[in-house]
């Protein structure tokens, strides 16, 4: 079998895409298929990699995060996926890339591969708080709109999690399936906790009591994650205590980050870590895993942080809200610094070994990349079968 991924928002210098993909054409591979991401860069330039092959089709910087590109012209794409004759396309995009594999006219399962939710991402994230989140959806009515006419000319539209498949159904979009994303356990580990680089940690946050508590939060510096507010509950939290917020991770909003981190004591913006094993180490060292994003569709950072043992602050809706159960996690609502503080205090005031051993218990509810995929390309098998039964 062979697969295409469509897939507009891969960068080597991207996070969640950038792991998923590379999961994808690792897994992939092993179960036989043939897999090819088609991506926009600088250049049109192929690679082997992973057991896959890597397209890139010269296109156009993203002009809010110049470590992206924008598929522009069809043509390319179309061509390169006559010449692969794929059985199944994703389009992961709900922009022009995701109208680029629907108008491909090839033999093929058509799959629209949703890791955003672009509602969530932008208008939410303006104008929630003080609007609330069902107003706002009000509001973006046509969006909705487009995106059912964009998922009608796809055979199923395929997300990570179900309560984001539950609201894809509640506006319309045409058949959400659920696989949920599976995260490396074996590279992901609280037996990588290191008491010697946690106190690096701590010493990169200005902090001199080595028993204070350490949060980590692993996030691209852009709007849809929240830091400012992050940083602003952490600010009140800290106030009362000493305590250290390691914050990993680069955007286009990083330089606004660093000041606002720059003015309160405690704070620490390292930048990207690019290496995994310093990644898994970094991770594990921390106390708590600390969470603003509420757009997310899985929370993939959210449940790698799980794997490596950490008990979990984040929002009480998206991706890391479902990943977030009551014996390790605390939640508040998106946009309530008050919310977010007492979260914390919540967090800190409860047993730390028992958060721990909950933590590491609830590391057991995520899947594994082989299990996702397997789970992901048996649906696609079946809906594929299922089409052209129809067809016949």
């Amino acid at each position: 079998m062979k697969l295409v991924d469509v897939c507009e928002f891969f960068s080597d210098f991207g996070g969640g895409v950038r792991t998923y993909v590379h999961q994808k054409l690792e897994t992939c591979a092993k179960v036989g298929w043939e897999t090819t991401i088609i991506a926009p860069g600088p250049a049109d330039r192929r690679e082997k990699r992973l057991g896959g092959e890597i397209i890139w089709v010269r296109s156009p910087v993203l002009p809010v995060d110049s470590r992206y590109h924008m598929f522009w012209r069809a043509g390319p794409i179309h061509s390169l996926l006559s010449e692969i004759r794929p059985d199944v396309v994703e389009g992961s995009s709900t922009w022009r890339g995701g109208w680029i594999a629907a108008k491909w006219r090839g033999d093929a399962m058509k799959s629209l591969f949703l890791h955003q939710d672009p509602v969530a991402v932008y208008p939410h994230s303006i104008l929630s708080p003080p609007l609330s989140r069902e107003r706002v959806d009000q509001f973006c009515f046509w969006f909705w709109g487009y995106l059912r006419r964009l998922s009608s000319h796809f055979d199923a539209t395929a997300v990570s999690g179900d309560w984001f498949a539950q609201r894809l159904s509640s506006f319309g979009v045409k058949r959400p399936i659920v696989s949920s994303f599976g995260t490396d356990k074996t590279r992901f580990s609280h037996h990588l906790r290191n008491d010697q680089f946690r106190q690096r940690m701590l010493d990169s946050c200005r902090v001199e009591d080595p028993k204070a508590p350490l949060f980590i939060a692993v996030s691209r510096h852009h709007m849809e994650k929240r830091l400012p507010a992050m940083i602003d509950a952490f600010e009140q939290f800290s106030a009362r205590r000493p305590a250290g917020l390691y914050i990993v991770g680069d955007g286009p909003a990083r330089t606004k980050i660093e000041r606002k981190a720059a003015r309160v004591h405690g704070a620490h913006v390292a930048g990207h870590i690019n290496d995994q094993r310093e990644m898994a180490e970094t991770l594990a060292s921390a106390d708590y895993m600390i969470h603003a994003g509420a757009a997310e569709t899985f929370g993939l950072v959210v449940a790698e942080a799980l794997c490596a043992g950490l008990p979990i602050v984040a929002p009480n809706i998206g991706g890391a809200a479902d990943l977030a159960h009551p014996t390790y996690a605390e939640t508040y609502a998106p946009g309530d610094i008050k919310g977010f503080v007492d979260a914390l205090e919540r967090m800190v005031a409860r047993d730390r070994q028992e958060l721990t051993i909950a933590a590491r218990a609830g590391a057991r509810r995520i899947s594994t990349p082989d299990e996702h995929f397997n789970a992901l390309l048996s649906q696609y098998v079946d809906i594929r079968e299922e089409t052209r039964r129809r067809a016949a």
